[in-house]
């Protein structure tokens, strides 16, 4: 800043820094409705859940646990069956339990087993193993 030796310097120099501090003002109450709306609990749980539906990582995660409860669930139903014995019951859990771990845990060997029969049931199991000329 420079040196101030009249009164219309100093005028415009607090004239200067009204106007600086005002805008300045300005910005810190936008800044602080932002933070302000950023923290409002709705807003924490949107972004959460876009950032949530952005993972890649996650939605995997979702899949495979959906689809291991979904496998331990029925496999429950069909070794209960219709008779529901206490000991049936819990032979069941266990395998719906043992069923659903294994799958949550091996995602890779359960989607290769799928691709598997996905190509066997439609006919492409050949295209795999295709051999070049003079190989």
């Amino acid at each position: 800043m420079q040196k101030l030796d009249s009164t219309t310097n100093l005028n415009d120099a607090i004239l200067e820094l009204e106007t600086r501090r005002a805008e300045e003002g300005k910005m810190l109450k936008e800044h602080v409705n932002q933070a302000y709306e950023s923290i409002k609990p709705i807003n924490l749980i949107r972004s959460t859940f876009k950032e949530a539906i952005a993972s890649q990582d996650l939605r995997e995660d979702i899949i495979n646990l959906s689809l291991g409860l979904v496998a331990g669930y029925v496999s429950k139903k069909v070794f209960s069956g219709l008779e529901e014995s206490p000991l049936k019951k819990l032979l069941g859990t266990s395998l719906q339990f043992g069923i659903t771990l294994f799958i949550v845990n091996n995602p890779e060997t359960i989607q290769a087993i799928g691709d598997g029969i996905i190509k066997f049931i439609s006919g492409d199991q050949d295209q795999d193993q295709q051999i070049e000329p003079g190989d």
